[in-house]
């Protein structure tokens, strides 16, 4: 065992002082008629949990991710797998998330990048059936190595754009060995840091292509999930080109790969292209485009993705009404978060991933509370009432034009003023329901 000092994490309610306990997070609780579980299918983020380690711009390491083993070889490799199968199974986490690089270190040449992934992904795959713990979205890292400093299907080079091709077609190859739910695009650096060198049309229209060919190969080796793009307004480029939800949504659409793509929104992504968390899930939603959730935090005084646990049980409240109203995600919740630099130890490791599960246990008893409490749908659903009679009711039928409008304008006079938006007596309802 690899942290062996670590017990099982079990649900010991909210008076427990244990920090390796949940307080809040009660698997089988029934929460409008579905345990807990079901409606927050969480995941583990490869990346960050087995692979940061407090690196930053000013400083090296700060944890011990090694796991006994020499960090670049393939014994560390399966010491991370070791590793998160057991952090996994402790926490009753039942789905994990990858990039291809987080899974094995990178060759010089792809074949033998390629022999790495089938070697590491026959010892995931024995984990995976041993333990029932399931992939929720697989991706290929298109951004950190220096090929890809213009971006993948945005680069200027033939030769890297074929190149990410491959490294795409081998993680959907993954992710349908795994039986991963969906595969995400998260173009990292697919953007621009100024106009005096970049045609914008040409290189969204060959990320488009770049999608097409993917969508094409998954769906003919029989990938029957949901693609993803994961929106995010800028860093490490100035300008990108999925800069938040609606602008991801209209990119989709106008390059015809709406049916198969849905949005993976990541909280700090949102609140970094001037939205909240909500906004940009509402968006989703409302397009049919909400499939999985990356849960984690930004800071407000700092302006970058600080990829923190989740804390703020406001925002996980508001982001869970938008779930439960939405009907649920076909995906689920990755925690794209990291312990902070100074939180080193492996206790830190499970204590965050327990602030982080708690907090969305948290949010998703009070949603449901604001939602059987309906208040505040009431008020939402009066406040439009005026389109469900008289001419209100025909403009949503579209039975008048501008000209029958005028007229009813002539012999209206002037309108009263809407009625109150009562904004501050919802945010009332919604302390009372936090806090009564």
């Amino acid at each position: 065992m690899i942290f062996e000092n670590i017990p099982e994490i079990k649900y010991e309610g909210a008076q427990s002082k244990n920090p390796l306990a949940f307080k809040f997070y009660d698997a089988d609780k029934m929460v409008l008629g579905k345990p807990m579980k079901e409606h927050l299918p969480f995941a583990m983020a490869w990346w960050h949990n087995l692979g940061a380690a407090g690196t930053d711009m000013f400083g090296r390491d700060t944890a011990d991710k090694s796991f006994g083993a020499v960090k670049g070889t393939m014994e560390h490799a399966k010491a991370k797998v070791d590793a998160g199968f057991e952090f996994m199974q402790k926490l009753g986490i039942r789905y994990f998330c990858f990039h291809d690089v987080d899974l094995v270190p990178e060759a010089d040449d792809i074949k033998e990048t390629n022999r790495r992934l089938d070697e590491i992904s026959d010892y995931i795959l024995v984990k995976m059936k041993k333990t029932g713990i399931k992939c929720l979205w697989g991706t290929a890292n298109l951004f950190s190595n220096p090929r890809y400093m213009n971006g993948a299907g945005s680069s200027n080079s033939a030769d890297v754009f074929a190149f990410a091709a491959a490294q795409i077609k081998k993680a959907i190859d993954l992710t349908v060995k795994f039986g991963g739910k969906g595969y995400v695009f998260w173009g990292g650096r697919e953007g621009y840091e100024t106009l005096l060198n970049t045609d914008m049309k040409f290189e969204q229209e060959n990320i488009a292509r770049l999608m097409h060919m993917a969508v094409d190969y998954g769906r003919r080796i029989g990938f029957k999930g949901d693609f993803y793009i994961e929106p995010k307004p800028k860093e490490p480029m100035k300008h990108q080109y999925d800069y938040d939800a609606a602008t991801a949504i209209g990119f989709l659409k106008n390059y015809g790969l709406d049916k198969d793509f849905k949005l993976n929104i990541e909280a700090n992504h949102a609140t970094l292209a001037g939205h909240t968390f909500e906004h940009d899930l509402r968006v989703s939603a409302m397009n049919g485009m909400l499939g999985s959730i990356d849960a984690n935090q930004g800071d407000p005084h700092l302006g970058w993705d600080t990829d923190e646990f989740p804390f703020d049980v406001y925002s996980a409240t508001f982001c869970m009404l938008e779930v439960l109203r939405a009907g649920g995600l076909t995906g689920g919740f990755n925690f794209d978060a990291k312990s902070r630099r100074p939180s080193y130890t492996q206790e830190d490791m499970f204590e965050s991933f327990i602030l982080g599960m708690d907090t969305f246990a948290l949010g998703l008893m009070k949603a449901a509370a604001i939602i059987e409490d309906g208040r505040i749908d009431g008020f939402v659903k009066e406040k439009y009432s005026g389109y469900k009679k008289g001419i209100g009711r025909k403009i949503v039928k579209g039975q008048v034009g501008l000209e029958d409008l005028a007229e009813y304008a002539d012999k209206l006079g002037a309108p009263e003023l809407p009625g109150s938006g009562k904004q501050e007596a919802l945010e009332e309802i919604v302390n009372q329901i936090m806090f009564g």
